[in-house]
């Protein structure tokens, strides 16, 4: 610091120049400059933060689907399930994603893990074991790409494939089914193969033939037509699911190198040169 003999003074005009600055508003957070004498050294001044430009800024997270576009799942249900008969037991209200797959009637469960030195108890929750796979459906004569759960995956081998699971007609397979499972034995009752099937057990329970009536969702009457294009709508998103699941496999032959990637070969006999 240079020596100042008129210290007093020069003291004197920052304290003033420093009010005159908050009475003018000119004082700023970040950017305070302060006043000098002639015989002292100016003060730095410190520099502003750089500001985000505001084409930078987001302002609304990642997503391929437009706001207008998306659907809610009660949205959704009405839309998928609008021709076909109304689900008795309704949809699920507390784990959605189960109207779209065989879950049978599995839920999140929610617990405590307790310890045994203290007893400090941690909260802890347990999903369902939800598996992607493909099962084959003799009605419809394809495999069918569906969300089920290992529980229900047991129950289907133990049903005898299926068709036979989703034509169960008790009361609790019904519950067990839910929407998805709903619309889909919908699908597979529509079938020759299944309609043959009911007509000869009202053969041998003594039933006369009746005519066939199409009720939609709301239990009124609809046409053929009307049917048969759901039915149609109905098999061009299961043909969709097939096309992803080849169109995947594909993408996997394809990295791996081509057919002639690590292809087995037989083993080459060893020929003893005497």
């Amino acid at each position: 610091m240079l020596p100042n003999k008129s210290g007093a003074n020069c003291n004197a005009t920052i304290g003033d120049n420093q009010r005159a600055q908050e009475l003018n508003g000119s004082t700023r957070r970040g950017g305070l400059k302060f006043g000098f004498c002639k015989n002292s050294i100016p003060s730095s001044t410190m520099p502003f933060l750089p500001t985000l430009h505001p084409s930078l800024s987001f302002t609304r997270s990642f997503t391929c689907t437009a706001r207008v576009l998306a659907k809610s799942t009660k949205q959704r249900l009405a839309h998928e399930h609008s021709a076909i008969p109304p689900y008795p037991y309704g949809a699920s209200q507390f784990y959605k994603q189960s109207n779209f797959g065989l879950y049978g009637l599995q839920k999140i469960r929610y617990g405590n893990k307790v310890s045994e030195k203290n007893e400090i108890k941690t909260r802890r929750h347990w999903r369902p074991n939800v598996q992607r796979k493909k099962l084959y459906s003799p009605s419809l004569g394809r495999y069918i790409r569906l969300r089920i759960t290992a529980k229900v995956l047991r129950t289907v081998d133990k049903s005898g494939g299926l068709d036979e699971y989703l034509l169960g007609e008790k009361a609790q397979r019904i519950k067990e089914l839910g929407m998805g499972g709903w619309k889909l034995r919908w699908r597979i009752m529509q079938t020759d193969m299944v309609k043959e099937r009911f007509r000869l057990q009202r053969a041998q329970l003594g039933l006369e033939e009746r005519e066939e009536v199409y009720y939609g969702s709301k239990g009124n009457i609809i046409t053929k037509e009307e049917v048969m294009e759901e039915v149609r709508r109905y098999d061009r998103e299961l043909a969709k699911e097939a096309e992803i699941d080849i169109g995947e496999e594909a993408e996997a032959e394809a990295a791996s190198g081509g057919e002639g990637f690590m292809a087995e070969e037989p083993a080459k006999e060893n020929k003893v040169v005497v």
